[in-house]
């Protein structure tokens, strides 16, 4: 594979000028005067809206608290000293956000006791089981890097960090409560906070695209799997990190913006920036995102996939939704490496409690549909709700197996090689 020519937008970042925006950026978060939020936090805001905005600035606070903490190996593994200034300037941004969103969490809300510990320990019940699992996943991460310095461990590292967690979570979630603060006119010193968190992730993300970009251009195929491969692994639980309790969408459109507003600002985010390092994400086989789809249609199909119980921790049921169905097995064809298999090889899931499916593979041209097929491969038969918490990763396909609860019948060599098709 050849390199793929970094854009000139990236071209034009360099490792000295975010370091220089740095020291011309600085904040002071203990200098902030919380006076007047604490006012309108009880005058002007609705319970509905304070109940909402602990929620949401909750998933930041832990969100800042767990970036500072994990930043350390990033430094050792940076190639470049100027790398390693820069990450060192972020890691002490991260815990000025911390104490910027600590400080107001006690002072502000009236949440824990002043300290980083107490206010984490009295807003964890706000958080979501996506947040929960993209974050330990991030702490992973950090203790797999301080263990392997590769290039390319480093570069999943720092997709995970900066383009998944900051580029299409923090990012976009940042701009919506700044629009609706200025439009309420309320929380003036969080106001300020928030404006400076932003530019400084914005700086953070400048960098990591940077860094990726520098990393893909030398390596290309290494590096883009690295960065591929943590996509599909993070991405289904990004899509719960915003998920309100009971699906209230009154936890955002009581500040004015949508569910599928936040998401389609993250999908976007992300693939802005994917572009930028220069992968080719038209063309990568199995890659995780429909990018034929606009950003706001692939919000929407992930929500309805978490609607439906065929994503996420499953704790409401699997709900045999045909809408979401068809999205789950249009996205098992979209996944598929077909060219590990010969053209036509068609997979067929008979279920005993629902419509059957059949994929058929074809380098290019794969196709999902409805019913059973002329001629399968390979028939999987088990209960729908069985594939569904195969699908979301909460049932392992080999113990269903082993439980004849998931019986297959056909080529024992395409089921050998399943993992590796739908990789």
């Amino acid at each position: 594979m050849s390199a793929t020519s970094v854009s000139s937008a990236t071209d034009a970042i360099s490792y000295d000028d975010l370091y220089a925006r740095w020291e011309r950026g600085n904040w002071r978060a203990t200098e902030l005067d919380f006076t007047q939020d604490a006012i309108d936090w009880r005058e002007r805001l609705t319970e509905e809206q304070r109940r909402s905005a602990l929620w949401l600035y909750a998933l930041f606070f832990h969100g800042e608290d767990s970036v500072a903490d994990n930043l350390s190996p990033y430094i050792d593994a940076a190639p470049l000293e100027e790398q390693k200034y820069f990450l060192t300037t972020q890691q002490v941004d991260e815990a000025r956000h911390a104490i910027f969103f600590k400080r107001f969490m006690h002072e502000v809300v009236g949440a824990g006791n002043g300290t980083a510990a107490g206010g984490l320990r009295a807003t964890a019940d706000q958080l979501t089981w996506g947040h929960r699992r993209v974050f330990h996943r991030l702490d992973r991460m950090a203790d797999e890097l301080r263990t392997d310095r590769s290039k390319r461990k480093l570069a999943a590292a720092v997709a995970l960090y900066h383009l998944v967690v900051e580029a299409s979570l923090a990012q976009p979630g940042q701009h919506l409560i700044e629009a609706y603060l200025e439009e309420y006119d309320v929380l003036p010193a969080f106001r300020e906070g928030m404006r400076h968190v932003s530019l400084d992730e914005q700086r953070h993300i400048g960098f990591g695209v940077k860094l990726l970009a520098d990393l893909y251009a030398e390596d290309p195929q290494p590096i883009q799997d690295a960065i591929v491969g943590v996509l599909k692994e993070v991405l289904a639980w990004t899509m719960a990190v915003a998920k309100p309790p009971n699906w209230d969408r009154s936890y955002t459109e009581c500040f004015g913006f949508t569910l599928e507003d936040m998401g389609e600002a993250g999908a976007a985010s992300i693939e802005q920036k994917l572009r930028a390092v220069g992968l080719p994400v038209d063309d990568i086989p199995g890659f995780p995102m429909p990018m034929d789809l606009p950003p706001r249609e692939r919000a929407l199909r992930g929500q309805k996939l978490l609607r439906a119980g065929l994503l996420g921790p499953g704790d409401d049921g699997v709900v045999q939704d045909p809408e979401a169905i068809e999205i789950m097995f249009d996205t098992i064809r979209r996944g598929a490496i077909a060219d590990r298999v010969r053209p036509g090889t068609t997979i067929e899931w008979v279920f005993a409690d629902a419509e059957p499916w059949h994929v058929v593979l074809s380098n290019g041209g794969s196709q999902a549909v409805r019913g059973r097929a002329a001629h399968a491969d390979l028939t999987l038969r088990c209960r729908f709700a069985d594939w569904a918490d195969v699908m979301a990763g909460r049932s392992d396909p080999r113990t269903l197996m082993l439980r004849r609860r998931l019986r297959p019948k056909g080529s024992p060599r395409l089921l050998i090689a399943l993992p590796k098709v739908f990789a």
